[in-house]
């Protein structure tokens, strides 16, 4: 790794979050809140560092593949680790564990707070929470490329480190110019409902952020109810229609701005997407009905928000789902491990990957019947290569293994194991709230710091989808 590079790269990548955070700096002068002084402190710090560190003289060449995947989680951390600044400063949260472990939650888009007292926080800084969401939706990578395209050739290795999904893919030849149609339809969709949520009676602070963790499937809100502090069944409903929206591979959504609307209904994984949501949708709502817990509009309501919103690994809440019964919270727990599409700004493992599991685990058994069967997996027009079965087969071992790792060391810290199941399954999804002690109306303030950054690691593990990580741990890796 040619480290005046990677330090050249950092400082481009701090300058460009310097800039961002004069957002947060304007919104703190707009409102005249407590944090404006912490805000300029933290907006100097960052800038300053990243023109110190641009300056410095480095070697102008490509990015090997080796070199792009180690940069990634480093500019992650670093980028996590200056975006906590505007928390601690402002004296949000008691400990820089605590402003690291919300930066970390925010920039993956996972939505885990350790904010006690929402509703009385400086405006400024849920600004920045929220828009920090915004940022890392697309992929503050991305974002870096978008603005950045003179690299060099080699910010390709950057990007493969980074998107998120099975086959990411480019939607022109120049990845410069992909990174600046994605981060263009995600604007596009983002006034639309901004627009479209303050015409529903929000105000513009609120819909503004709402919009940037609704797009960003990251689920943070300036309200300690979440959704259901507005009890507004017009505002539920454009949130739900954004979700769905945000958990689309967003190639789906150009093709469909260059007048290509077919794609979506022609698209395998998306199909079944949409069949996931209904089908939890329709069996939660006749529990709930049956049960007595609401009627049966009600009932359909909340569903049907619930189950979006925890697929698509969004995290808002409607209502204290926690209060449900246990077969239905349990239901919901199950979304967690599927995630939004390919190419989406969700998380979690990908309907795209699930598809292929299925289908794999389906043929084997069909050819116990037929040993000599001879025919292709096939998903769509397209046939399925065995190289592609043994990477999703692959990932789907590390997410488990991950995931069992992690339940098994947050119960080292003598946490419950509802508690310990669920925060390590929405930490490695993405999600946010979980069950028990970090139900959706609480927060993960009462875990021990050590969980705290266990679970911290969990989401960067999460977003950048283990490889850029756990590639770093292969001693052929380190090999010249």
């Amino acid at each position: 790794m040619r480290i005046t590079q990677l330090i050249h790269l950092l400082g481009l990548a701090l300058l460009s979050l310097g800039a961002t955070m004069l957002f947060p700096l304007g919104i703190s002068w707009y409102y005249r809140d407590e944090a404006w002084m912490p805000m300029v402190w933290a907006c100097g710090l960052t800038g300053l560092c990243g023109v110190i560190l641009s300056v410095l003289p480095y070697q102008r060449r490509p990015l090997e593949r080796r070199e792009g995947l180690m940069a990634v989680p480093i500019i992650w951390c670093v980028m996590t680790f200056f975006g906590s600044l505007p928390f601690l400063l402002s004296g949000a949260v008691p400990t820089f564990t605590d402003a690291f472990f919300e930066s970390m939650s925010g920039f993956t888009t996972t939505g885990a707070t350790v904010f006690t007292e929402i509703d009385g926080q400086p405006k400024s800084v849920l600004f920045w929470r929220s828009w920090i969401q915004w940022l890392g939706g697309m992929g503050i990578i991305v974002l870096f490329l978008a603005i950045f395209p003179l690299f060099g050739v080699g910010v390709l290795q950057l990007y493969r480190g980074e998107v998120p999904g099975p086959t990411p893919d480019r939607l022109v030849p120049k990845i410069g110019q992909t990174a600046k149609l994605l981060w263009g339809v995600y604007v596009i969709l983002s006034a639309c409902q901004l627009l479209l949520l303050w015409l529903g009676g929000m105000s513009v602070y609120d819909a503004a952020l709402h919009t940037f963790t609704t797009m960003a499937t990251g689920g943070f809100s300036p309200r300690a109810a979440s959704i259901g502090a507005y009890d507004s069944v017009y505002i539920e409903i454009v949130v739900i229609v954004f979700m769905l929206l945000a958990g689309t591979n967003f190639s789906l959504h150009f093709a469909a701005v260059q007048g290509r609307f077919r794609v979506y209904w022609r698209d395998p994984e998306w199909r079944f997407y949409l069949g996931v949501v209904a089908a939890a949708t329709l069996i939660l709502t006749l529990f709930l009905a049956a049960r007595s817990v609401f009627p049966l509009p009600t009932a359909l309501r909340h569903a049907l928000f619930q189950v979006v919103s925890l697929t698509t690994t969004t995290g808002f809440a409607s209502i204290d789902f926690e209060l449900w019964p246990i077969f239905a919270q349990f239901a919901l727990l199950l979304l967690f491990f599927f995630g939004g599409c390919a190419g989406s700004t969700g998380g979690s493992i990908k309907h795209m990957r699930i598809i292929l599991l299925v289908k794999h685990a389906y043929w084997q058994l069909y050819r116990l019947l037929h040993p000599r069967a001879v025919a292709s997996l096939r998903l769509g027009e397209q046939n399925i290569s065995g190289d592609v079965l043994i990477v999703v087969q692959a990932y789907f071992v590390l997410y488990m293994g991950c995931f069992a790792t992690a339940t098994l060391g947050l119960t080292l810290f003598d946490i419950d194991i509802l508690t310990a199941f669920s925060a390590a399954a929405s930490a490695l999804g993405n999600i946010g709230p979980g069950l028990a002690e970090v139900g959706p109306y609480d927060d993960y303030a009462g875990l021990p710091a050590a969980a705290k950054w266990l679970l911290s690691a969990c989401m960067l593990l999460g977003r950048l989808e283990f490889s850029a990580l756990l590639v770093m741990c292969l001693p052929a890796f380190w090999k010249s």
